[in-house]
């Protein structure tokens, strides 16, 4: 059985790729594109430089359970792609692929997120039950935040 899941989204906003890739370069800028029901705050000190290397702390809320989370930026291609993994958290691996094309008189972004949950068979019935309904919802309360942000 393949557990590894995997989220895809696009987005084509009105906005030269440099203004965009600036925008998700500034790690603090990820709380704004995060539900508030998550209660999702950023505990790396705002002086962070997102470049390869760059880690990164979390903390949230999920359905009240109070997580940590770490994520590592592996890949930084600016302004065309970045690509973030999770070092520790909710998740048995997560892996986030951000990219950026010209087109159109504007920029697409593209998420590609793979990840797998912990836990064996519970993982598998929590997944099932609320995570991937989660992780959608997130990324249609991004797209709506990107949009009303972008144009």
């Amino acid at each position: 059985m393949n557990d590894v899941h995997t989220l895809q989204r696009q987005q084509w906003v009105p906005r030269p790729i440099q203004e965009v890739f600036a925008f998700f370069s500034e790690a603090r800028n990820l709380e704004a594109l995060t539900p508030s029901w998550l209660r999702f705050e950023i505990l790396t000190p705002a002086s962070i430089e997102v470049v390869r290397g760059a880690k990164i702390n979390y903390r949230l809320r999920w359905h009240g359970l109070p997580l940590r989370w770490t994520t590592e930026i592996v890949q930084w291609d600016p302004p065309h792609s970045f690509e973030d993994i999770q070092l520790s958290g909710p998740y048995r691996s997560w892996h986030h692929t951000h990219r950026f094309e010209e087109t159109a008189g504007g920029t697409r972004l593209t998420d590609i997120v793979r990840y797998s949950m912990p836990f064996g068979l519970l993982g598998r019935l929590v997944y099932a039950l609320s995570v991937r309904r989660n992780v959608e919802q997130i990324f249609d309360y991004r797209s709506q935040i990107i949009r009303t942000l972008f144009g």
